[in-house]
C-alpha cells in the first residue's frame, strides 16, 4: 500500500530550489525519489505558470522563484508561495 503524503511533487521541487537555487535536476530527482524526467515536467510547469525562471551561470542553471504568486487552490488564493516556502524552512 503506498503512503500518502502533505506536500505535492511540485512543493517538493519550489521547496528545494528555494534552498539551493543550484540544484540539478538528477539532484531533485535523487531527493524527492521520481525520476529526472517526472522533474523536468514538473520544472516546465513551474515556470510556464511563472512561479520559476531559470538564468545560465556558467555550465549550470539557476532558478529562481516568485515569492508573490499565490497557491492554486481556490481556498487558498490569498497566500503567497513565499509564505508557504517560508514555513517549510
Amino acid at each position: 500500500m503506498l503512503e500518502w503524503a502533505f506536500l505535492t511533487n511540485h512543493s517538493l521541487v519550489l521547496s528545494l530550489i528555494s534552498k539551493h537555487p543550484r540544484i540539478t535536476g538528477l539532484e531533485l530527482s535523487r531527493e524527492i525519489g521520481v525520476t529526472e524526467r517526472t522533474i523536468r515536467r514538473i520544472i516546465v510547469d513551474l515556470e510556464n505558470a511563472g512561479y520559476i525562471t531559470k538564468s545560465k551561470e556558467g555550465r549550470c542553471l539557476r532558478y529562481r522563484i516568485n515569492p508573490e504568486l499565490s497557491l492554486r487552490y481556490e481556498s487558498h488564493k490569498e497566500i503567497a508561495i513565499g509564505n508557504l516556502l517560508e514555513i517549510l524552512g
